[in-house]
């Protein structure tokens, strides 16, 4: 966990992709996209069926490691629109258990925007909260300091003659967009055009390892 500033607020990102916010107590994860590997075995594709649990056990994982009360989910919490009935039991009484340990709150975003409560928690499409902004997708006319996910940021890099991509932070002045946290997602360079030009080629791309925040600015 490394703790840094932004818009005065004191966060920690968190190596395995999450956020934590000291004084609320709070975590906060981005994209979680559950059963979408059932998702996509309706459809002919067959994957292992246990992205749902795995996310969910290192969710559960670093809630107890930070003792965190709160949990913000910043949308695409469900592959679709049904995932949440799909649920495996093992899975789903662990997300039981987790709404039902803290004040938990899915934020709704383009692949969950019709979620109906079944395992807890609250449902709301954006909040503002101690003066930072909640939301799923960046919005470029926001001047409020604003959270989000969506664009499942990643860092590609060039080490000893390899090529390795690891998924990343992308923070701007007021914008900080967060990775996705699902443990079968892919994502977007955080140099795509897509996503500079709504934090700007003067972003950071900045990943959490040990007790060091590595910052690398996305014009380089």
């Amino acid at each position: 966990m490394v703790r840094f500033s932004f818009c005065g607020v004191e966060l920690a990102a968190l190596a395995a992709g999450a956020l934590y916010w000291p004084a609320r107590e709070a975590l906060l994860v981005a994209d979680l996209h559950l059963e979408k590997a059932s998702w996509y075995a309706r459809g002919g594709q067959m994957l292992p069926p246990y992205d749902s649990i795995a996310t969910l056990n290192e969710l559960a994982k670093l809630q107890v490691e930070t003792q965190a009360r709160e949990i913000w989910c910043l949308g695409d919490s469900f592959h679709d629109k049904e995932g949440c009935e799909r649920l495996p039991a093992d899975a789903r009484a662990r997300l039981i258990g987790l709404t039902g340990a803290t004040r938990w709150t899915w934020i709704t975003g383009n692949h969950d925007a019709v979620l109906a409560d079944h395992c807890g928690g609250e449902i709301v499409e954006e909040a503002e909260i101690d003066g930072l902004v909640l939301r799923h997708e960046a919005d470029p006319r926001e001047h409020r300091p604003e959270l989000s996910g969506h664009f499942h940021p990643k860092l590609r890099l060039t080490l000893r003659g390899r090529n390795v991509a690891r998924r990343c932070f992308v923070a701007s002045g007021t914008k900080l967009i967060l990775p996705a946290f699902g443990a079968l997602t892919g994502g977007m360079d955080a140099d795509d055009p897509v996503i500079t030009r709504i934090v700007g080629r003067s972003a950071q791309a900045l990943i959490a390892v040990e007790n060091r925040l590595l910052r690398f600015p996305l014009a380089a």
